[in-house]
Formats: C-alpha cells, structure tokens, sequence
C-alpha cells in the first residue's frame, strides 16, 4: 500500500477546491491549464509528509508524482527532500534522489512544486559540484518550470554567501518573456542583495533599463523608498 497517497486522499476538503484552482491558475489558457486539486492546504501535505516519508520508496514516489491531483505531487516532492537530507551519510541514495527528481521535472509543473522542493535538494547537492546543470535548464528547459529551477535552485548557494551563480543565472533570463520568470528572478536577486547589497547594486545599475520591471520591482522592493524611485 501506498501510505503516501492514501493518507492525503483521506486529506481532501472540497470546500478548498475551488480558491486553490484560482490561486494557482488553472483556467483555460493560464499557466497551470487544467491542474486539478483536492483542497489540501500547505501545512496538512507537510504534516502528513511528516508522519510517514520514512515509509515510502521511489515506487510510491512514482505513483505519486504521476497522480492528476496537485497536492499529492507536492507530498511527493516534499518526501524525497526528507529522503535527501535524511540520508546525509548515504551519498549514493543522496544521488538517487537528485537522480529521481531530474527525471520527473515533467511532473513538477507549477511555482510552489518548484520552489518548495529544488533548493532544498538539488541546491543542497550542488553545493560542492559543478553547477552547469542550472545553467543548462535555465537556457534549454523544455519549460518555464525548469527554467525556474534553474534560477530558484541557487537560493542555497546565496544562503552560504555564493551569489556569482545567481546573478549570472538571472542574466540568462534577463529578456525571458513570463512574468513566472521574471518574478523568479526579482526574488533570488533580493535575496542576494540581502547577502550583498552592493553587489546587487552593482549588478543592476547597467541592466535595471532593460530589465523587465516586475523583475526590476521584486529585486529592489527592500531597499528605501527614494532609492527604488531612482532605479525606477
């Protein structure tokens, strides 16, 4: 049995079903056209991810992932980031779970399944290897999602102060046409001003002209009012 999939089927709350599929876009011709949910919030998928990842395996992962319903996919993801640093000891698992998550980036196909999973494993993973990977996804993903993780995997470099990836990541994506994308990149480009303003500075004096300005807005929303009015 699948403990994974059967105790957030047990989740469901229909009355939930409707706000999520407009919060997450899932009308005809939005970024996640016809996703379907079952009304589970956030904290219930983590709690219930909490009581049982220790007994599950990439089979039911698999299952999981490959289920019609948005918050089960995210359990999914959820799992195997505690299978990861559960296995801190094991690197041949670690690299199994890196392996599995760079396999299923088909199923992974909304905002929250990227940003709540790639940093926190592959991020983790990269830390102390070649990261041409990122740079790959973020110029020849089949999809935004994976152009995503290109750029929000590198939050775990900027929180151990290594923030060259990011900035050459968000060059890559400078000119991309989602606003998915562009918000992306204002975020991890905020977060490493908050490692190195000046860096961040530096980095967008001769680009914020150019720069699309939701990116432009996300990456200078912490800075004092006259400065972002200047960048502006």
């Amino acid at each position: 049995m699948n403990v994974l999939l059967s105790k957030m089927l047990s989740q469901a709350d229909p009355s939930q079903v409707d706000g999520l599929a407009r919060f997450f876009k899932t009308a005809p011709g939005q970024y996640g056209e016809g996703d379907r949910f079952l009304g589970i919030k956030v904290p219930v998928t983590r709690s219930v991810v909490s009581e049982c990842w220790r007994e599950v395996g990439f089979r039911e992962l698999d299952e999981c992932l490959g289920s019609e319903y948005h918050e089960i996919r995210l359990a999914a993801l959820l799992a195997l980031v505690e299978i990861y640093h559960g296995s801190k000891r094991l690197p041949d698992m670690q690299r199994e779970c890196v392996e599995f998550y760079l396999a299923h980036t088909d199923r992974i196909n909304n905002w929250d399944l990227v940003d709540l999973s790639c940093y926190k494993l592959l991020g983790e993973w990269l830390l102390d290897k070649d990261r041409a990977l990122l740079y790959d996804l973020a110029r020849e993903g089949k999809n935004i999602w994976e152009q995503r993780i290109g750029i929000v995997t590198t939050m775990t470099f900027i929180r151990h102060g290594q923030l060259d990836d990011t900035f050459a990541i968000a060059d890559i994506l400078l000119h991309h046409p989602h606003d998915l994308i562009h918000k992306a990149v204002g975020w991890l480009l905020r977060e490493a001003g908050k490692r190195d303003k000046a860096a961040l500075v530096a980095y967008l004096r001769p680009r914020s002209g150019s720069m699309p300005r939701t990116m432009l807005r996300y990456a200078i929303e912490k800075f004092p009012e006259a400065e972002r009015k200047s960048f502006l």
